[in-house]
């Protein structure tokens, strides 16, 4: 008897990306299409409800964004796995993503051969991991951040607030983001986090997000 093909659900926001998918995906032997979704909280709903085997998950969606959909997946259905394919590997993506529970992580550049073989892998309960991915994780590893010189006194220096926008801001939220969650206008939030930059001395959004992830704020 033949085993039970793979259930996958697809999330992404652009349409013609969800109807190549689906076609793509479809055309993998031992695996089934069961439906799209076009933002993250579709994709939390439609996998309650359908129980799929692996979501093939989009980072940067409207109304929840790809790293906070796959914590929730994860949290609720502990048997369905996430693999993101998505157009970016930087930092601000790719550690949200994998510390929210994605066991595979691929760029959108990757070729029908790739997809194949991260849907197999990451469904048989393997992790799966672009090469560009492994590279800066590795590099991650070997080169500790700036912000790990920094001393430890400057987390402490950091208001309430302040640590609420880092901690968003390593969840992979845009400016427009934050001042939407935190009921506040983007010129605040900008204040906060040229403020956190100054604090921790983090060049950028990606040092920031090392950060918050090296001192537990994340």
């Amino acid at each position: 008897m033949s085993a039970d093909p793979i259930r996958v659900l697809i999330a992404d926001d652009q349409r013609v990306v969800r109807d190549g998918l689906t076609m793509l995906v479809g055309l993998i032997e031992g695996v089934d299409v069961i439906g799209t979704a076009s933002d993250g909280v579709e994709a939390l709903a439609r996998a309650k409800a359908e129980l799929p085997d692996l979501v093939l998950m989009d980072l940067r969606m409207p109304h929840m964004e790809g790293a906070q959909a796959t914590r929730e997946i994860v949290a609720a259905l502990p048997d369905t796995r996430v693999l993101v394919l998505t157009t970016y590997a930087d930092d601000e993506s790719l550690f949200p993503a994998l510390q929210a529970g994605a066991r595979g992580y691929l760029t959108k550049d990757a070729s029908a051969e790739e997809i194949e073989q991260a849907i197999l892998a990451v469904a048989a309960g393997r992790t799966h991991l672009d090469p560009v991915v492994q590279q800066r994780l590795l590099e991650a590893v070997q080169s500790p951040a700036s912000a790990a010189t920094e001393p430890a006194k400057q987390q402490d220096e950091l208001t309430a607030r302040e640590s609420e926008v880092l901690k968003l801001i390593a969840s992979g939220l845009s400016n427009a983001e934050i001042a939407e969650s935190l009921v506040v206008s983007n010129a605040t939030v900008k204040t906060h986090i040229n403020r956190i930059f100054a604090k921790i001395g983090a060049r950028d959004r990606a040092q920031a997000v090392r950060y918050a992830y090296e001192r537990g704020i994340a």
